[in-house]
């Protein structure tokens, strides 16, 4: 599924359709639209998530692997 994001000077416009999606928690549709809001290069790790919000460790894991189950997120390794 290929989603529209634009950005503009502090502001984001991004398709509705995650946010519609009556099989996504309201987490998983939360830190989705976070990551929308983020520049298309943007690296994302555990860490950098779990810093974000006051989500533990745990449920940013649990969060992203419900994105990944629903396919909103293909997650690369990256070594090094």
């Amino acid at each position: 599924m290929a989603v529209n994001v634009h950005y503009n000077e502090g502001y984001t416009t991004m398709c509705n359709h995650h946010l519609r999606d009556v099989s996504l928690s309201w987490q998983a549709k939360g830190m989705l639209s976070f990551m929308f809001s983020n520049r298309e290069d943007f690296k994302y790790s555990i860490n950098g998530l779990t810093k974000c919000a006051s989500n533990g460790d745990t449920s940013v894991r649990s969060i992203l692997n419900e994105l990944k189950e629903k396919g909103y997120l293909i997650v690369t390794p990256i070594k090094g």
